[in-house]
């Protein structure tokens, strides 16, 4: 009787905790959990909740936004390249994670092998922006001021290794003056500051900044990208402003881990479709500066290999390296 109920027992806790396991089990199966790698507030978080409300509904099953910032946003990753296989914990990332590749001496996971790209969720412009309180209203008057006080004008990122950074290292290296370089652990920590004077500038995605330039609080000086942002038409790119050839962007979207079943990915991937080309979606998208993609599982990993190749280069060249 008692091994008859001891094997009860198991079989119970195995149904409990091993059953989604199983073949041709349905996905999902419980809630799913989609973590950002960055403090609530910024755009990461912005796009991961605007995305989660439409799975939600689309799948039947809640989705749950959870932050792990830090490290530039690969303690967020690490926890997720090494969380169970079964779609329910999956990774909003960002073109940060493919600098990180060349950044970082050592990461305890490889991003390109350890997870498995779904789709792009959005692309969205840097843009250039002072605190409305200092006298900087163009950026050659910017680069005439960092050059005439070498390391004091300061530049907030979104932690070391992010395309913030980058772009702050890139943008001294066109210019040949010399910031300082301060790294937060998100665009809402990072944003407070520059609100309150604490840092001069930062190079910022468009979402978290765009309601502090339309109240007058921030100075936008220029866009990071090849063209100008249809959230904010009259700012100039900064190719227009004399640094030719600049353009970096920052794209965010969804993966999994790399043993994920690819059933588990292709369903994702269609409901991630369907919800970003929805009228609702794109409406969202187009209030915070952000660009709807919803590319493949195929061309995101495509998108991620020429992104690593591209940031190791600039990398190199910016001579920028985290312990």
């Amino acid at each position: 009787m008692q091994f008859i109920l001891r094997t009860a027992a198991i079989a119970l806790a195995f149904t409990a905790t091993g059953a989604l396991a199983q073949p041709g089990q349905a996905w999902p199966a419980k809630p799913i959990t989609l973590v950002v790698p960055f403090p609530p507030g910024g755009t990461t978080d912005v796009l991961a909740r605007a995305l989660a409300d439409k799975l939600s509904a689309g799948l039947g099953q809640t989705v749950i936004v959870e932050s792990k910032p830090g490290a530039g946003a690969t303690l967020g990753a690490d926890y997720v390249a090494k969380s169970r296989p079964d779609g329910h914990t999956l990774l909003m990332g960002a073109v940060h994670h493919t600098i990180a590749t060349s950044v970082y001496k050592k990461l305890p996971y490889d991003f390109q092998k350890d997870f498995a790209p779904v789709s792009t969720v959005a692309l969205v412009p840097n843009v250039l922006v002072v605190n409305a309180a200092t006298p900087i209203t163009s950026v050659q008057q910017l680069v005439a001021q960092a050059k005439a006080d070498p390391d004091k004008l300061v530049y907030g990122s979104n932690g070391n290794g992010t395309a913030q950074h980058l772009i702050g290292t890139q943008f001294q290296n066109s210019t040949g003056v010399r910031l300082l370089h301060v790294p937060y652990k998100g665009s809402g920590p990072l944003t407070t500051d520059l609100l309150g004077g604490q840092i001069t500038m930062s190079f910022d995605t468009v979402t978290p900044v765009l309601p502090h330039i339309k109240s007058g609080k921030l100075r936008p000086l220029a866009v990071t990208t090849a063209r100008r942002s249809s959230a904010l038409p009259e700012v100039p790119t900064l190719d227009e402003a004399g640094l030719k050839g600049f353009d970096i962007g920052t794209w965010f979207g969804v993966l999994a881990p790399a043993a994920t079943p690819k059933e588990v990915v292709e369903k994702l991937h269609a409901e991630m479709a369907k919800a970003i080309q929805s009228a609702d979606f794109r409406k969202r998208m187009e209030e915070i500066g952000a660009e709807p993609v919803g590319n493949t599982p195929a061309q995101m990993g495509e998108q991620i290999r020429s992104d690593t190749e591209k940031f190791a280069k600039l990398v190199k060249e910016g001579k920028v390296a985290i312990e």
